[in-house]
């Protein structure tokens, strides 16, 4: 019985929609993260590096300890090869840029997700006389019991996106408008 309601329940959490949005998040953030990295270590890093004098920061690195004594090595991977610990300041710097790109991206993204909601009016105000959060139909503050004035509640505004939709939809309108009439003009 208690294996059947595990299966219920796992049932239950993969149907939900928040379990598949999240595997969704997961694959997109893996194939984004390919991307940024390819975009930090092919095309950011190496102008900079050149900028620099030529420096190529994924083999930005110093050698701790080991290797060969009085090596120099000219790659991260050779030094490693040889034995030699190594500090990845390049590596480090490229995961870095990496990570600034990827926290850009995803605020940009969550900047146009909040343009495109809807704005919701607000429903509350201060008490004048308490200062507590009270509803704005309410006529008596339920903390210090003052007879308030309502306040008016403003309408269910557009999204940024409904407004620019209704914009265009105006203007193709009025295009169309135009279309007609010069249809019109030539019979």
């Amino acid at each position: 019985m208690a294996k059947t309601n595990l299966l219920k329940e796992f049932r239950a959490f993969i149907e939900r929609g928040s379990a598949i949005d999240m595997a969704v998040g997961i694959i997109v953030g893996g194939v984004m993260t390919g991307v940024v990295n390819s975009l930090v270590k092919d095309i950011i890093m190496p102008p900079i590096g050149l900028l620099i004098g030529g420096v190529d920061f994924s083999q930005l690195f110093f050698v701790l300890a080991g290797g060969e004594a009085g090596a120099h090595y000219s790659t991260v991977e050779a030094a490693q090869a040889a034995g030699a610990t190594t500090i990845n300041i390049g590596l480090f710097l490229n995961t870095i840029v990496s990570f600034l790109i990827t926290m850009f991206a995803v605020f940009m993204i969550v900047r146009a997700v909040n343009k495109a909601r809807a704005k919701k009016p607000v429903t509350t105000h201060a008490c004048p006389y308490c200062q507590s959060t009270i509803s704005n139909a309410a006529t008596k503050c339920p903390f210090c019991c003052s007879a308030v004035k309502p306040v008016e509640t403003a309408a269910v505004e557009d999204s940024d996106l409904a407004k620019g939709l209704k914009n265009l939809s105006k203007v193709a309108g009025n295009g169309l408008n135009r279309i007609k009439k010069a249809a019109k003009l030539r019979k």
